[in-house]
């Protein structure tokens, strides 16, 4: 593919909102998990949770959208001034130019837990000023986004576990690469609920602490909550960034463990290489998958090493952010792009004790060098892999 501009991107997460508190907070080595209790949960876990979200209330225009998940898309598009780059491309493209392409996992479920707390206690009939559509579908943040945005092109949300967000980079490229589109706002929003955390915690995969990804005595994720967003075009007098090629596979190995060889991400890996035409010689970082469970981190390291060898420097950046499931692919390529504009390889947080079986070189801290090209992993459940290749602006 010719590589596509990506000409704004912009987060909010337990970093901070917007890209420089994200980026002050990476670059200080700090993370953003706490030891949080969330609404019901009763459990010992630390969690990523966003600064103001619960104070941060729709417009009475947008009262019928009213729920968390939508409120964190709100605090995204308006960060850093997203909403007016997007505003610009609608001028110069066209509203029905103009795509949206949002990856979610649970959407705003926590709309539907709430409403089930207040259930008719004789007919079991949900609240009358529950709305569905608006808030809990898993289109909801997609057609909040249009709204708000003001935008009549396609627009859909993604829904592939973890690699969701990544995955809309891909869908907008070939929508653009058709001609059906000439620019598109692609990112992921996901946010806390009781059905994650304790969900989570039933498979046995939730940590105690801070996640510990790359670490010897890792036993589990911590949950997080983000959104994420970047707009392409087909073309730009001033990019932020490049997509330079995108890689998808679905190994369906199963449900909820990934491929112990890492046969679908190696293919997500190397799809994203030859779609940009590049050798494994030209990446200088990877953000990794890295969320911290004992397989998963294993099955990443063999893959990364079958497609990289063992000397590119990497890091997950989970340990400072927690896992945001359907909003990580597009929150880890902000970080990536950040770094790409600042010239920095972010260190992976929490790690006290390599693990000798994981033979990846892993950054335990920040590294000072600027790198030209990243990838970007975000493996799913269900063998749902995606890697995104980004190149500096310069």
């Amino acid at each position: 593919m010719n590589p596509l501009p990506i000409s704004d991107f912009t987060a909010a997460s337990a970093l901070g909102v917007g890209r420089d508190a994200m980026l002050s907070t990476l670059r200080a080595g700090r993370g953003g998990l706490a030891p949080r209790r969330f609404e019901t949960v009763e459990l010992e876990t630390w969690i990523g949770q966003v600064e103001g979200l619960d104070d941060a209330l729709l417009p009475t225009e947008l009262a019928e959208w009213e729920c968390r998940n939508n409120r964190l898309a709100w605090l995204g598009l308006r960060a850093d001034g997203f909403a007016d780059s997007v505003a610009q491309a609608v001028q110069r493209w066209g509203t029905r130019r103009v795509g949206l392409f949002l990856g979610t996992s649970t959407s705003a479920i926590l709309e539907t837990e709430i409403a089930y707390r207040h259930r008719d206690p004789d007919t079991g009939a949900l609240p009358p000023d529950f709305h569905y559509a608006q808030t809990h579908s898993t289109d909801s943040v997609a057609g909040f986004a249009r709204r708000v945005l003001g935008l009549q092109g396609p627009g859909f949300a993604v829904s592939t576990a973890c690699s969701s967000s990544a995955k809309v980079f891909a869908t907008a490229q070939r929508m653009i690469a058709l001609g059906l589109i000439d620019a598109a706002v692609v990112g992921g929003v996901d946010s806390l609920c009781l059905t994650t955390l304790h969900g989570f915690n039933s498979l046995e995969l939730l940590s105690r602490e801070a996640c510990r990804p790359w670490d010897a005595g890792r036993h589990g994720l911590s949950i997080g909550e983000a959104a994420a967003f970047a707009l392409l075009e087909r073309e730009s007098d001033a990019p932020a960034a490049w997509l330079l090629g995108t890689g998808e596979s679905s190994d369906g190995h199963h449900m909820s463990s990934p491929h112990p060889e890492g046969l679908g991400a190696i293919a997500a890996m190397r799809g994203a290489l030859a779609q940009a035409g590049l050798q494994p010689e030209a990446v200088d970082y990877v953000n990794l998958h890295g969320t911290a469970t004992p397989n998963n981190d294993a099955a990443e390291d063999a893959a990364v090493r079958a497609v990289f060898g063992t000397g590119l420097p990497c890091s997950s950046t989970k340990g400072a952010t927690g896992h945001t499931l359907g909003a990580a692919g597009a929150l880890e390529a902000v970080i990536c792009m950040l770094a790409l504009r600042h010239g920095f390889m972010p260190g992976g947080l929490n790690r006290h004790t390599p693990d000798p079986a994981l033979q990846c070189h892993y950054l335990g801290a920040n590294h000072e060098a600027a790198p030209s090209v990243v990838a970007s992993n975000s493996f799913g459940f269900g063998g749902s892999n995606a890697c995104l290749l980004l190149g500096a602006a310069r």
